[in-house]
């Protein structure tokens, strides 16, 4: 599911972040499906219950997740437009202008936002 590097410089719990928010991304863990609970995630992973409970926080701050009183936590269908959104627009903007001082030509990164748009309506 999720692998912690503790050689890492990034912190645990931000490498948990990163992990579900990739599951949840790719319909790893499917719209509307239940995560483990902090505990058990806490125990698989053999780290503090309170690093888990963070991550959850976060995700579901940032609309990857969310709980539901006594019935527990669950993967968003769809993220609404927020701070992370804005925060990956400026990566985008990022990577963009360096693909094309590399060369890359417009007509190629269209093709692949259409292919990878393609893939996600077929999820």
């Amino acid at each position: 599911m999720i692998q912690l590097d503790y050689r890492d410089a990034k912190p645990i719990y931000e490498q948990i972040k990163h992990g579900l928010r990739h599951l949840v991304v790719t319909h790893a863990i499917e719209p509307d499906e239940k995560l483990p609970s902090v505990r058990e995630l806490a125990s698989r992973l053999a780290i503090n219950p309170n690093t888990i409970q963070r991550a959850y926080r976060e995700l579901e701050s940032e609309g990857y997740l969310y709980t539901r009183q006594g019935k527990g936590t669950f993967a968003a269908r769809s993220p609404a437009a927020g701070k992370r959104q804005q925060e990956l627009m400026g990566q985008f903007d990022d990577l963009v202008a360096e693909l094309l001082f590399l060369s890359v030509r417009s007509d190629d990164l269209t093709s692949r936002i259409a292919q990878l748009s393609e893939r996600r309506a077929a999820l």
